[in-house]
């Protein structure tokens, strides 16, 4: 099945247009809108998402997949950010769905993506679900991969690093840390349906986090191991697989889908 593929660029609390896209299913309206965070640098292009919004669109949902500020195709300079403005950029991204009329039921995020949304769940109204894709426990996780470059961090604001091949501004946004109590907290208190999909050769972010995720969460909550997948699904047959599971659990749990 081909979908039908939207370009909507929103503006983010700061005025910086973000580059977003809206995947729609080939024929009729969709089951439910679905709002995905990418993962840490990467965009809302990465092949891994576009398979993954493949199957929830064959599955008839609706699937938004935006650029964090600085990243992709939208403004701003990431070395600016930090995680609490990619907590902004998930509410922003929802309320101009809200105003569009396609208000996100299920909130998606991979990696760094899915702390994000853990985060900013609670600020969307018509969030009914959240599932996460080896998502770290605590967003510090960035700050860890960080701390090779403090010291020129503090220095200097920003310091490049390669990640994925690619060489990449990092601002000491990235530094600020949050306590693990803070974070578990905050998942306990999520008041909706969780899933975590974690892949237990994750080398990147290891599926301790996602047990931990688990974990603090209250009922009803689910947690399903990606099996041979890696940190990126780079296979797109696992990310396939993914959004087939997501597709499935959230009609479970989102209403009318």
């Amino acid at each position: 099945m081909i979908m039908r593929v939207e370009s909507l660029n929103f503006e983010n609390a700061q005025g910086h247009r973000l580059s977003g896209r809206l995947d729609r299913p080939s024929e009729g309206a969709p089951r439910a809108v679905v709002l995905f965070a990418h993962c840490f640098t990467c965009s809302k292009n990465l092949s891994a998402i576009v398979h993954l919004s493949r199957a929830l669109t064959d599955a008839q949902y609706a699937v938004f997949r935006f650029d964090f500020t600085g990243l992709g195709e939208s403004q701003g300079d990431f070395a600016e950010t930090g995680f609490v403005s990619h907590v902004d950029d998930v509410e922003a991204a929802a309320a101009f769905l809200a105003r569009k009329g396609l208000a996100p039921r299920l909130l998606v995020g991979h990696s760094l993506g899915g702390a994000a949304v853990l985060y900013a769940a609670s600020s969307v109204a018509s969030c009914q679900a959240v599932a996460v894709i080896g998502a770290p426990f605590n967003p510090t996780h960035v700050a860890r991969l960080l701390r090779p470059y403090r010291d020129t961090l503090q220095r200097d604001s920003a310091v490049e690093i390669v990640l994925g091949g690619r060489t990449v501004r990092v601002g000491r946004g990235f530094l600020e840390e949050t306590s693990d109590d803070v974070v578990a907290e905050r998942v306990r208190f999520l008041n909706r349906p969780l899933l975590v999909l974690h892949a237990p050769e994750d080398a990147v972010v290891s599926v301790e986090n996602g047990e931990r995720i688990f974990h603090a969460a209250r009922h009803p909550k689910s947690f399903i191991a990606l099996a041979g997948a890696d940190h990126l699904l780079s296979d797109k047959r696992d990310a396939r697989y993914v959004g087939g599971l997501l597709a499935a659990w959230a009609g479970r749990f989102i209403l009318g889908a």
